[in-house]
């Protein structure tokens, strides 16, 4: 079950890498166009799509690995016990704000299909999909904050935990 969850987050970082690419493709044919006289329709549209589709997809990969900022400041110097504490604190925060925006996320999906939402780009794409990497992506990162909190509560390290240690072996 473990490995299975860490293709899943890992699964998420390649569809964020890939939406980046798409950018990338996006941007450079519309350069080329510009170059050869025709316009990529809705170029801006797409691109912005799959910028907010990346940086949901890129949450949940980006948590496991320890990529995301964290204030060790504090945490380094206070007792063991105490440092324990305030993490599960922290975590069962997280938990808390990444089920709401799972939650509102899927419930702007659903909304925006239910009322026919449509972009105003050259291409009218319904709203809902392009707005399902996003809830996607808010899943992804609320399973990723949940396992660490039942590795914490099982007495293991976080997987956020043992990346920061081997940067901090890096760094020295």
């Amino acid at each position: 079950m473990k490995l299975s969850r860490e293709r899943f987050y890992l699964a998420s970082g390649y569809l964020a890498g890939l939406c980046i690419v798409l950018i990338m493709l996006i941007i450079l044919a519309q350069i080329v166009g510009r170059l050869l006289g025709f316009i990529i329709p809705s170029a801006e549209d797409f691109s912005g799509y799959c910028l907010a589709a990346a940086t949901f997809f890129g949450l949940a990969y980006t948590f496991r690995s320890g990529g995301h900022i964290r204030v060790t400041l504090l945490i380094h110097h206070l007792p063991p016990t105490v440092s324990k504490v305030l993490e599960l604190v922290v975590l069962l925060l997280a938990l808390l704000l990444t089920t709401f925006m799972t939650y509102y996320t899927f419930h702007l999906v659903w909304e925006s299909y239910i009322f026919g939402e449509v972009s105003y780009g050259y291409i009218p794409i319904p709203i809902w999909i392009p707005q399902v990497p996003l809830g996607l992506g808010a899943l992804a990162l609320n399973l990723a904050v949940l396992d660490d909190l039942i590795a914490m509560l099982r007495g293991r390290e976080t997987s956020y935990k043992q990346h920061e240690d081997e940067l901090n072996l890096e760094e020295v």
